[in-house]
């Protein structure tokens, strides 16, 4: 009579590489925020144009985003460990030219190789954990570390950064990266085990090249629609890029070794997860924007209590990550998901509450709410995602994870962020002064930040009218996308609840583990 093998515990020298690995993707994330506060410095010093402005922010996430599939393949086939520390040598030196730039163009090109190197990151450490931990409830606990990871780098960018600008120069926001990644190097050949998958085909260049560009257009396409409107270039480079994602996918169902096995879809827990951590993606990303601006130009705080305020975010994020496990041993995963969805949906409810005169205590209240339902969705649903896939190609499983994570938080920001300015400026428009010039009521209906600016250069009571205005029109729009937002978890939960009645989620990942741990 066969038994099923027990999947084998980790050991102390795999708790030790999760460290070593939850590091660097401490710092990728934080490499996304902690440049916003060194942007006046490098201004001042290096004289960028504003297309260069623009180019030196946005180049490190484009580039992130449109290498994640190609790293994930390339990391199944040629070894993850091997690929993580090409990419943690890359980030080092890159890191480091950065901080000594001369030029706009050269620090332009060093944010793209960041960009690059960065995108060896999450898919390689993510899969790694898939062979690390073959144990269910150890392996979730160690995805809630890693995700824990990149939620805390991301709240603690602008702090570190403002730190070290208080007492060094703007380059040394770039150089906190190199520590981490030479401890990766030193202790990442003793710590982390190599893997690949033994039959692996040949790369296909023309798959590397459809998911790099459709994903660029996409991300650029929806980047430039938030923030010019319908525009026509942002239109036609967004649906070149879905077009040449259809010519993606079709392509991928004719290889023997595809970048993305479209094969996976048909399995329901893979499907709810996807839907669930897009859908949450795209909400929180919508709403998050609104909300920082709202805590600055409607509340009247300065950066620094603004970072405070939405430290309790990341921290209800860490702590909700790290105790996803022990509720999914609990419930179950597909109980953990639909629960965690409702408690997103309640949290964006409450935001959608914000009033006077106990708005900041309110919005902090729906942003644990947020944050606290959110993190189980993204550490159980990346545990489904990646151990739904075969072992060999977990690391394609994980880029496909983090490419929707880019995709979906870049269209939070674009057709949210745009809705949400289409009711600021509805609102606002009545308002403004007749006699006010066509620039100035341009740029009052741009931007909140905008409408500040006007209003300040106006006279008596028609200055205070349009900002109090503004202010109110800003608050409405938040929370109309909080509205949405709500909607649009209460339809995750759903999905969730359907694709996954059967137990799928349940049973699935202890099977693939312990097939794993008997191989």
């Amino acid at each position: 009579m066969s038994t099923t093998p027990v999947p084998a515990k980790a050991t102390r020298r795999e708790w030790i590489g999760l460290a070593i690995i939850a590091l660097p993707c401490l710092v990728y994330a934080m490499d996304l925020t902690v440049l916003n506060m060194a942007m006046p410095a490098i201004s001042a010093e290096l004289d960028p144009t504003a297309s260069q402005m623009l180019w030196i922010v946005d180049v490190y996430g484009f580039l992130v985003a449109g290498f994640l599939m190609t790293m994930g393949t390339l990391g199944d086939r040629m070894g993850r460990r091997r690929l993580l520390l090409i990419g943690a040598a890359a980030f080092a030196a890159a890191s480091v030219v950065a901080a000594f730039s001369n030029s706009a163009e050269m620090l332009i090109a060093m944010r793209a190789l960041l960009g690059v190197a960065g995108a060896t990151l999450a898919p390689s450490t993510m899969s790694l954990i898939r062979n690390m931990f073959h144990d269910e409830h150890e392996r979730q606990f160690a995805i809630g570390v890693w995700i824990a990871a990149f939620s805390v780098g991301g709240a603690i960018g602008p702090l570190v950064g403002g730190v070290l600008l208080q007492w060094f120069w703007w380059g040394a926001a770039f150089l906190a990266a190199v520590p981490v990644m030479v401890l990766l190097l030193v202790l990442g050949p003793k710590l982390l085990p190599e893997y690949r998958d033994p039959e692996a085909g040949r790369l296909d260049p023309a798959s590397m090249a459809q998911s790099l560009f459709a994903v660029l257009a996409v991300v650029y396409g929806l980047k430039r629609i938030a923030e010019y409107g319908a525009d026509a270039r942002g239109i036609v480079v967004f649906v070149a890029g879905v077009l040449l994602g259809v010519m993606f996918v079709r392509r991928q169902r004719h290889l023997e070794y595809p970048f993305l096995d479209v094969t996976l879809f048909r399995r329901p827990a893979f499907s709810a997860a996807i839907v669930a951590y897009s859908l949450a993606g795209l909400s929180m990303m919508g709403v998050y924007i609104f909300i920082t601006q709202y805590l600055q130009l409607v509340l009247g705080l300065t950066p620094l209590q603004a970072g405070f305020a939405t430290l309790p975010w990341a921290l209800s994020f860490t702590v909700g990550s790290l105790l996803a496990p022990r509720w999914a041993q609990r419930w179950g995963a597909r109980q953990v998901m639909v629960r965690g969805l409702l408690l997103s949906a309640a949290g964006f409810g409450i935001t959608a509450l914000v009033v006077p005169p106990h708005q900041l205590w309110i919005m902090i209240a729906g942003m644990l709410a947020m944050s606290l339902g959110m993190a189980p969705v993204f550490t159980v649903g990346n545990e489904l995602i990646i151990t739904t896939a075969p072992p060999e190609r977990a690391g394609a499983a994980s880029a496909l994870s983090e490419t929707s994570a880019e995709l979906s938080g870049a269209l939070g920001i674009a057709v949210l962020g745009s809705a949400g300015m289409l009711l600021f400026r509805l609102w606002l428009a009545p308002a403004l002064p007749a006699g006010l010039e066509a620039t100035d009521s341009t740029r009052a209906l741009a931007t909140l930040g905008g409408a500040m600016s006007v209003a300040g250069e106006l006279p008596g009571q028609a200055g205070a009218l349009v900002a109090d205005t503004a202010r109110t029109a800003f608050a409405h729009a938040m929370r109309a996308v909080a509205v949405f937002g709500c909607a649009m978890m209460l339809l995750a939960s759903w999905m969730a609840a359907r694709l996954m009645r059967d137990g799928e989620g349940e049973g699935h990942a202890v099977a693939i583990a312990d097939e794993a741990s008997g191989a």
